[in-house]
């Protein structure tokens, strides 16, 4: 028996922000970083939740790929403030540090009740608003949590908080909702429901993202690009994810690639591998891809040359949006990568995105990805 599941409620458009003045409680705790404080951000959150005459607190020391030091952190700062709601405001990093805080104080017994969580994303990348998952730092491995207590009960869409988000942010995030969708489309649990929700996502990406990248204060293109993050982040927290992300996470926590553009690095190697591509491309796989080609209003007259057309679309799209053309490219050095290429492909291995992969993939074929993405972001190029 499958599930689908719906949550949380969506504000969305350019005056969304202002439901922040009908929130439930007197108490919240505003979870953040610096740089949400430092562009004002924040005090814009803040200042109609003092309309509502609730008190606000602020945790502001959340970091970009949040460490358990940083949930530890934030547990005693909810502890100390005692909120009814917490919103979280930022990044994908934010939201998932909010996450990773109300799940640890719930698994410790320490919740005397279960606060109104409210996600406001800044970025147009991770989905984290309408997510189950959370993915926390200890030491230098990611961990993936996926548990359906995290979901947030409100998703507050506003894209006038990502007009000034920079264009190298931009497409990092943007081709971080790619891979959300395309891994989501051909996941193993993937469904009617999700794959349709994958679908327009897609389109929405090529559509819109480029724009936002060139001409970052045009506004539909922001708010087109903002929908579909959360339209991929619906798909995939029903569907699950594949082994572009289990392999991003392991690059991202061996050397600090940015997770999104880790996954734009590893995108075209793993829908290849997905699909067969260089042996019969006769998959459920290739056959969904090809769609999503035609969808797109690509040559698909076949699978393989679906398959080939949308490879060559994701290629172009990163070209275009200025991305390494190789993981040796974002200044990891030969020595450095083989060196942790045996512990990246056991973790990538372990991952919790992996099971729902379409094509199990043994740790040979999981090795020959990375080696093939060190010297090449692109499979066509081969």
């Amino acid at each position: 028996m499958n599930q689908f599941q719906i949550k949380p409620a969506i504000q969305f458009g350019a005056d969304a922000l202002n439901s922040l003045r009908d929130l439930p409680g007197k108490r919240a705790l505003v979870i953040t970083d610096q740089a949400m404080v430092k562009f004002g951000i924040t005090e814009r959150v803040i200042q109609p939740l003092l309309a509502n005459h609730m008190v606000v607190d602020v945790f502001a020391e959340v970091t970009p790929d949040p460490d358990t030091a940083v949930i530890a952190r934030g547990m005693n700062a909810f502890m100390a403030s005692q909120p009814e709601v917490v919103i979280a405001v930022g990044g994908g990093s934010v939201i998932d540090a909010a996450k990773g805080v109300i799940y640890t104080l719930a698994q410790g017994g320490k919740l005397t009740h279960k606060p109104y969580f409210v996600a406001l994303p800044t970025t147009s990348g991770t989905g984290s608003e309408v997510t189950a998952f959370s993915v926390i730092k200890s030491n230098t491995e990611k961990w993936v949590v996926v548990d359906e207590y995290m979901l947030p009960d409100l998703a507050i869409l506003d894209p006038n908080l990502v007009a000034s988000v920079p264009g190298p942010i931009t497409a990092d995030t943007g081709m971080d909702v790619l891979c959300h969708a395309l891994e989501a489309y051909v996941s193993n649990q993937a469904s009617d429901f999700s794959d349709a929700l994958a679908e327009k996502a897609v389109q929405l990406v090529f559509a819109h993202l480029l724009d936002c990248y060139q001409h970052g204060h045009d506004m539909q293109a922001r708010e087109k690009m903002h929908n579909a993050s959360c339209i991929a982040g619906m798909a995939f927290t029903n569907a699950s994810l594949g082994i572009t992300h289990s392999l991003a996470h392991a690059l991202g926590g061996k050397f600090g690639v940015p997770h999104g553009r880790a996954n734009a690095l590893l995108m075209s190697h793993v829908v290849a591998f997905n699909a067969d591509f260089q042996h019969h491309c006769d998959n459920l796989a290739a056959h969904k891809y090809a769609r999503l080609a035609a969808l797109l209003g690509l040559p698909a007259r076949h699978a393989r040359e679906g398959v080939q057309s949308l490879l060559v679309a994701i290629d172009v799209l990163r070209e275009q949006l200025g991305l390494p053309t190789s993981i040796h490219a974002c200044g990891i050095e030969h020595g450095d990568f083989h060196a942790a290429l045996a512990a990246m492909v056991t973790l990538a291995k372990q991952d919790n995105c992996t099971p729902t992969s379409p094509r199990l993939a043994s740790e040979t074929e999981l090795d020959a990805l990375y080696r093939d993405s060190f010297l090449s972001a692109s499979i066509t190029a081969h």
